[in-house]
């Protein structure tokens, strides 16, 4: 299981975090040409469509999504 923080703008605000099985690999296979649809064509999508089309071409893979993940510091 690995844990991702998917930034898809300039804004830190906007980030999330995954929780999946998949490789980073299949991740950007889907989320990157959104992305460059988004610059292109001057539209954006939310994050629960990020994470809706990577369960949608993998559904079958764990993938919750989490907009802050609590970080431990010693």
């Amino acid at each position: 299981m690995n844990i991702f923080r998917i930034n898809t703008s300039a804004y830190k605000e906007e980030d999330f975090y995954i929780m999946t099985s998949l490789a980073e690999g299949k991740i950007r296979n889907v989320i990157d040409p959104m992305v460059q649809y988004e610059r292109d064509n001057d539209t954006m999508h939310d994050n629960e469509e990020y994470v809706n089309a990577l369960k949608q071409k993998y559904p079958r893979s764990i993938i919750v999504m989490h907009q802050y993940i609590e970080l431990i510091e010693f």
